[in-house]
């Protein structure tokens, strides 16, 4: 399958979903204690490190990219499904959204205080995810912080069905964090702390805290 291929079933599968899922994420983050956590850490880095404008790539429905914003940081999201970035800035209308793909970042060199990508780097081949990590290193600031949000595990999955029960056609990698912690290294980031979540449950999450190298 070539880059087109994937991307172009990806980005349609979430054109699909958009409004089921962002109805199913609405207001999620209110039960998930440890992800608000995280995102108040990955807040605080931002404002030590100087501050300034904060991309959230594969935002979705702009959830996320909205509590960093009640958290004071000036954040923008990046998505590769237009519908998605419709129903973003339909519901949350007062901050930025555009719609890009994390395989062609198209963020000028130095330009974020911070990056942080949730679930989106699940859709990513293996053999594309340097390619990834260095448009981030490029993108960001030195010694600006990155967070990273992903499924665990060993396998790729086909995933044909999802929320509401539409059509999708989208592939799930799980990885387990020392390999993605590996290839951040190779792109020139220090990775500063790894968080398992639900370590006994059958589908568990990993979040690395990363920072790009001074």
């Amino acid at each position: 399958m070539t880059t087109d291929d994937w991307l172009a079933d990806t980005r349609t599968s979430y054109d699909t979903v958009a409004v089921s899922y962002a109805d199913q994420v609405r207001g999620a983050l209110a039960g998930h204690q440890y992800l608000r956590a995280a995102l108040a850490l990955f807040a605080d880095s931002v404002r030590a490190a100087g501050g300034g404008p904060v991309a959230d790539v594969g935002c979705g429905p702009g959830e996320v990219t909205a509590h960093l914003h009640e958290l004071g940081v000036d954040a923008f999201g990046i998505d590769l499904s237009p519908a998605m970035i419709d129903v973003a800035r339909r519901d949350h209308p007062g901050l930025r959204f555009e719609v890009g793909s994390m395989t062609e970042l198209n963020l000028p060199v130095a330009s974020v205080a911070g990056l942080l990508a949730w679930q989106s780097l699940i859709h990513i081949p293996d053999d594309e995810v340097p390619t990834v990590f260095g448009r981030f290193h490029r993108a960001l600031r030195p010694g600006g912080p990155l967070q990273l949000l992903f499924h665990v595990g060993d396998e790729s999955l086909l995933k044909t069905e999802g929320y509401g029960g539409h059509p999708m056609k989208v592939h799930v990698h799980r990885r387990q964090p020392d390999q993605v912690a590996s290839w951040l290294h190779d792109a020139g980031f220090v990775v500063e702390a790894q968080m398992l979540l639900d370590p006994d449950a059958k589908a568990q999450q990993a979040i690395l805290f990363a920072r790009s190298k001074s």
